[in-house]
This record gives structure tokens, C-alpha cells and sequence, in this order.
């Protein structure tokens, strides 16, 4: 068990670490990578520099532990949307529904790290590139769970390409997140929800 001043210390340490997640995630967003300083973004978080090479070795290592931090969130919430689908009783289309719109709260939440993910994607000169296929690989997963079940519970077809179809709803979400916060801000997430849920029932359930 930990004392009570670990417990606080280590609580301490996260706030501080997530306030310079969102320093960078809003500097890289705006203005690059390369183009974005350790000073900037201790500035932009309140706190010391020292602070930041205290809780991460540079500014590579602090963006690829922000990319990890972020792309884990969106997966516990994608994981937590289809769990507690399946407690309601609700069928794996259901789930995968429940799941986009999981998804699209959390680009809806955090705009500049869904930006800057879809951005380091298709990077093939990053230092943190193998770490972001793993964690990508983790969301995609979680996905490829669901669509297993349904196929292997008969509610969907066994002709379904499991992995590409996995990749494939989690690319939808991304891009149509992306292209709703750009193009159509004035669409409401219950709307943008209700069009990827038709092509959902339309697509991957068969149904009309």
C-alpha cells in the first residue's frame, strides 16, 4: 500500500504531466513539431523547464508518451462503450454503434490530439513510429473483438474481413471527425452519430 504522501506526490506528478500534454498537444497542433521549443511549452503549461525534462528526457520522448496517453484514452473508451453495451443487453452492432460514438465524443473532446495523431500516421520518419503503430494496433483491437464475436455468434456474416473491417470503422471515425470539426462545425455529434450509424447498419449488419 502506498502512504499517503506517495499517494499525493504521485498525484501531484500526473496533473503536472497532463498540463504539459495539453501544452504540447495545442503548440505541435498549431504551429509543428520542429517548430514547437521545450521553453514554449513549459510556458504554455505554467510551469518550469525543468519541470519538463524532470518528467520526460526530451521533447520527443514527451510527445510519444503523449501519443501513447491520448490513443490509450480513446481505446478505454471504446473498450468501456462496447463492455457496457453488452451489460445492456444489446447486440455486437449495437456495440460497434455504441463505439463510433464513443469515438466521435472523444475527437469531439480532444480536436487537437485526434488532428495530430491522424497527422503521425502517415509518418514514416518519427522516432516514436513503432510505438504509434502498437497503440493503434491496441484501438484497432479492441474493434476486431467485437466483429469477431459477432461473427462467431452468427449476428454477423463470416465473409466479413475482420482486421480490415476493424481498421476501416476506426479510419471512418477519425476522418469523418476530422472533416465534421473542419467542414461542418455546425453539425451537431448526435447528427454526425446518426449518418456513421446508418452506414454502419448499412454496411457491416446487411440490414436496409
Amino acid at each position: 500500500m502506498e502512504s499517503s504522501n506517495t499517494t499525493a506526490g504521485g498525484g501531484r506528478r500526473e496533473a503536472t504531466r497532463q498540463k504539459l500534454y495539453e501544452a504540447a498537444v495545442t503548440l505541435i497542433a498549431e504551429q509543428g513539431f520542429s517548430a514547437t521549443t521545450v521553453d514554449e511549452i513549459a510556458e504554455r503549461a505554467g510551469v518550469a523547464k525543468g519541470t519538463v525534462y524532470y518528467n520526460f528526457a526530451s521533447k520527443a520522448v514527451l510527445f510519444e508518451e503523449l501519443l501513447r496517453h491520448g490513443v490509450g484514452l480513446l481505446t478505454a473508451s471504446l473498450r468501456e462503450a462496447a463492455e457496457r453495451t453488452e451489460r445492456e443487453g444489446g447486440t455486437r452492432v449495437d456495440a460497434l454503434d455504441a463505439m463510433i460514438r464513443a469515438g466521435l465524443v472523444f475527437m469531439d473532446r480532444y480536436p487537437a490530439f485526434t488532428q495530430l495523431y491522424v497527422a503521425e500516421l502517415w509518418r514514416t520518419n518519427r522516432a516514436w513510429q513503432s510505438t504509434l503503430m502498437v497503440v493503434r494496433r491496441e484501438a484497432v483491437a479492441v474493434v476486431e473483438d467485437v466483429l469477431r464475436e459477432g461473427v462467431a455468434g452468427g449476428e454477423l456474416s463470416d465473409e466479413i474481413d475482420i482486421p480490415l473491417t476493424a481498421a476501416a470503422l476506426v479510419g471512418m471515425v477519425l476522418v469523418a471527425a476530422l472533416d465534421w470539426q473542419a467542414f461542418q462545425p455546425e453539425r451537431s455529434l448526435d447528427d454526425v452519430h446518426a449518418a456513421l450509424s446508418r452506414l454502419l447498419q448499412g454496411r457491416v449488419s446487411g440490414s436496409r
